[in-house]
């Protein structure tokens, strides 16, 4: 412990436009690496689907058709509602409320996300995060894999005090280790905070660090306050978090990670170092080396 040192607040963001991602995802990006660079490395994008009601659909399920990636990995996290995956190694499953999908495309994938057909007949709540991971130039032409990772085999931890719990998706938490696979040191966690509770977080100073709130009010360092649906951005810096949440739960997404510190180039669904990988990578795509979804 570094005494009282606080790790302070850089900056709180707004999310400022929403679109539509297929006809399933409704999503309001956070950060990205096409746009302002918010010290997010090593995570390049996050889109948020905020809750929202779907009607029961019996004709096909909403989402979005085959599509590739190359060069990161995708990590989908389920609040509400189901997600179908498929793709071109043969991965695929229902991520069902709770779970997590850790998608590694690496040297490239194909895939398709449609709401689980059961989620569509029910219709429902929805909500979800898609966060893209980086991979450093030595990982980029990894094989392609996926993880799926059940909500019953997500580590829970509770906080002191009872103030409420955290889900160690990657990374640790105490003795509790993240069942997730990542090519860099990082943390992704679930923070859940209950009405009125207070709770203290030191992260790695040597971690970018963000925290996304999704839902409630929440105080940092007792000094500045963020909302449902906006980015708190951390100066990387030691030092001691304290939260405080407000008069209803708070759920929050922490985002924490060595950069990687490497050239961004993106050009849609790739990201790679360079504009000559880029072209590769568009090459390969058009010649098949990505396989097909069977």
């Amino acid at each position: 412990m570094q005494g009282n040192t606080m790790r302070h607040v850089r900056r709180i963001y707004q999310a400022t436009s929403q679109h539509w991602v297929g006809d399933g995802f409704l999503v309001q990006p956070l950060f990205s690496h096409m746009g302002e660079d918010k010290q997010t490395d090593p995570f390049l994008m996050l889109d948020y689907a905020a809750p929202m009601e779907f009607a029961p659909n019996t004709a096909h399920p909403h989402g979005v058709g085959q599509h590739p990636h190359k060069g990161f990995e995708t990590v989908t996290i389920a609040y509400h509602g189901e997600v179908a995956h498929r793709d071109s190694t043969g991965g695929g499953g229902v991520i069902k409320e709770g779970d997590v999908q850790w998608m590694t495309a690496g040297a490239g994938i194909i895939h398709e996300e449609f709401h689980s057909e059961a989620f569509s007949q029910r219709g429902g709540l929805f909500e979800m995060v898609q966060l893209w991971v980086n991979l450093p130039a030595k990982d980029k032409n990894t094989p392609a894999r996926y993880q799926h990772l059940a909500k019953e085999n997500i580590p829970v931890v509770t906080l002191p005090n009872e103030a409420g719990y955290i889900r160690v998706i990657a990374g640790a938490y105490e003795d509790a280790r993240g069942r997730a696979h990542s090519f860099t040191e990082m943390n992704v966690w679930d923070i859940v905070l209950h009405a009125n509770a207070a709770a203290s977080l030191q992260l790695p100073e040597h971690h970018n660090l963000s925290m996304v709130v999704l839902r409630g009010d929440v105080t940092f360092n007792g000094t500045q306050t963020a909302h449902a649906g906006e980015l708190v951005g951390f100066v990387t810096e030691a030092g001691t978090i304290e939260l405080q949440a407000g008069s209803e739960e708070v759920k929050i997404l922490l985002l924490s990670g060595v950069p990687i510190d490497e050239p961004v180039v993106g050009y849609g669904p790739f990201v790679m170092n360079t504009q000559q990988e880029i072209r590769q990578a568009i090459n390969d795509f058009n010649a098949g080396r990505f396989g097909a979804i069977e």
